[in-house]
């Protein structure tokens, strides 16, 4: 089966505009991303999906594996689907393009994951640390069937403790916005009208547990934050810095 991953690319960012191409030890983010993904084995390309000529024009410098996609698109799982309307293949892997420590054994996993299930998608989890972590509701927790496929993913702290206070917090899991999908469904999920409990909880991989599709969750010590904020943007300086990574 051949397997791709695609970054999508977005100049503009709510939080941190133009994050993509912000200088990062020398690098831009984006190239930072993508030098990451290298590392993972079980694929055949690594493509980046731009929203914009400048993203486009600064991804040309370090790979030919660019490709320009429409502006307008809603979410990167729609600019990925265009992707694979170009470039072929049964497995596509979304990263995420603010992340340029990512681990890239995570790809390898959950293109493992979906060629050994009948899922149509598969993700990623973590044990929830602490209280806060639980009660964020910018950190979406997953909690899964016994064959680790997601039942349900929320902002709420799933499932609810009802007669004992939480002291253990990492019997909760978190969700990674890392995702693997067989193109073939892909290519449908982009066609399927936004569900209820997608726009509800605001989290678009309810609308394939809505419409009765399974997802499979690999789970992994810890997920390494992405870039939102100006402080995110430093830390990660200073983590090349203090590393000596190139």
């Amino acid at each position: 089966m051949k397997a791709i991953i695609v970054i999508p690319a977005r100049l503009q960012s709510t939080r941190l505009p133009r994050k993509m191409l912000l200088d990062i030890g020398g690098k831009p983010l984006i190239q930072r991303v993508y030098e990451a993904c290298l590392k993972a084995t079980f694929h055949h390309e690594i493509w980046i999906a731009a929203d914009s000529d400048e993203v486009f024009n600064v991804c040309k410098m370090f790979t030919p594996n660019v490709l320009m996609t429409k502006e307008e698109h809603p979410s990167g799982t729609d600019r990925i689907a265009e992707v694979i309307e170009t470039v072929p293949c049964d497995i596509v892997v979304n990263v995420q393009g603010d992340e340029p420590f990512f681990d890239a054994g995570i790809i390898d996993r959950l293109i493992t994951a979906l060629q050994n299930s009948d899922a149509a998608m598969a993700s990623v989890c973590a044990p929830v640390l602490d209280k806060g972590e639980l009660n964020n509701p910018n950190l979406v927790k997953v909690v899964t069937d016994v064959n680790g496929n997601a039942i349900y993913f929320s902002r709420f702290a799933i499932p609810f403790s009802r007669d004992r206070e939480v002291e253990d917090t990492t019997v909760y899991k978190k969700h990674m916005g890392v995702y693997a999908y067989r193109a073939s469904f892909l290519k449908e999920f982009i066609t399927m009208p936004v569900s209820f409990l997608e726009s509800t909880e605001k989290l678009e991989q309810l609308r394939a547990i809505e419409n009765g599709y399974k997802i499979k969750m690999i789970e992994v010590k810890g997920i390494e934050k992405g870039i939102d904020t100006p402080e995110d943007l430093e830390l990660a300086r200073k983590k090349i810095k203090d590393n000596g990574i190139v």
